[in-house]
C-alpha cells in the first residue's frame, strides 16, 4: 500500500517450480447490467499461495467480480485471466466456488452431496469431505431440508474446500453460521488447502477474517480502492484492516 492507501496490485514472489504469472490477473476489467454499472475498470493482480480477502460494503461489486472470475459472467470489457487462463470450461476444472446462496436440492440427503462432488470434480476428496463433516458435527444422513441455514451452509463449504483446487472462490463463507462456529470454519479454510492454491474470500465480517488474511482489496463502486499486504498495511498505519476499512469506507 502506497502513503495515499492505494495500491492497484500485489507483488508475489517467485517460486522457481511455479509459473511467474499471478493466480488471478484483471485489466480494464469492466461488468455493465442494463443501465447499472457493477465494474468500472478493474487493474488487479492476486499472487499465489495467498488468502486474499475481497472486503467492500453492499453493492460494491464482490459478488460480481467472484462469479467472473468463477466463469458465470462474462465482462463487459477488459482482460481476466486465471493462472494464465481466460475463465471457462479449462479454469473451471481448478477453480472452486463456493456461492453466496445455497443450491442444493432439500430433498437431497448430504452423503448424496458428497457424492455428486465425488463424480464431478476430479480433485475432490471424498475423506476430507467427510472428516469436515464429522468434525462439525453435520450428520451426513440427514437431508438438507432438515438441516438450519447454518449447517447447509456448512455442507456447502465442506464441499468446497474438499477440492484439490488451484484457487478458491469465497462469496460470504461465514455470513450465515453462528460466531461459536466461524473460528472452527476459518481454520478449516486454512487447514484444508494447499499452500500453493489462493483463496479469495468475500466478505464484510472484517473483524472475524482478518487474522486469517495475508493480503487484501478494498472494493468501493466497482473500483479497487485499496490493495496489498494486511500485515504491511496494519504496520504502516498502526491500525487494523477492519478499522482501515472503516476510515476508507466512511463516505461510501
Amino acid at each position: 500500500m502506497n502513503e495515499n492507501g492505494e495500491m492497484n496490485s500485489m507483488n508475489n514472489e517467485t517460486h522457481p517450480q511455479t509459473p511467474s504469472y499471478p493466480s488471478v490477473a484483471c485489466y480494464g476489467l469492466m461488468k455493465q447490467y442494463p443501465g447499472t454499472p457493477a465494474l468500472t475498470g478493474i487493474d488487479l493482480e492476486l499472487p499465489r499461495g495467498q488468502i486474499i480477502g475481497l472486503l467492500g460494503p453492499n453493492g460494491s461489486g464482490k459478488t460480481t467480480l467472484v462469479k467472473i472470475l468463477a466463469g458465470l459472467l462474462r465482462p463487459s470489457a477488459g482482460t481476466v485471466l486465471i493462472d494464465g487462463l481466460e475463465p471457462g470450461a479449462d479454469t473451471k476444472s481448478f477453480v472452486s466456488y463456493l456461492p453466496e446462496r445455497t443450491y442444493f436440492n432439500p430433498a437431497m440427503r448430504v452423503s448424496e452431496c458428497v457424492k455428486m462432488f465425488e463424480d464431478f470434480y476430479e480433485d475432490f476428496d471424498v475423506q476430507r469431505a467427510f472428516g469436515m463433516l464429522a468434525a462439525l458435527g453435520v450428520p451426513y444422513k440427514a437431508k438438507m431440508k432438515t438441516l438450519s441455514k447454518g449447517a447447509r451452509e456448512k455442507v456447502q463449504l465442506v464441499l468446497v474446500m474438499a477440492r484439490r483446487a488451484k484457487l478458491y472462490l469465497l462469496d460470504e463463507p461465514i455470513g450465515g453460521v453462528d460466531p461459536a462456529s466461524r473460528e472452527y470454519i476459518l481454520n478449516t479454510i486454512i487447514a484444508n488447502r494447499d499452500p500453493a492454491s489462493t483463496i479469495l474470500l468475500s466478505t464484510h465480517l472484517i473483524s472475524d477474517v482478518e487474522d486469517i488474511l495475508d493480503g487484501f482489496v478494498f472494493l468501493g463502486n466497482g473500483q479497487v480502492i485499496a490493495a496489498g499486504d494486511a500485515y504491511e498495511a496494519r504496520a504502516r498505519h498502526g491500525k487494523s484492516l477492519d478499522e482501515l476499512f472503516r476510515e476508507v469506507f466512511r463516505c461510501y
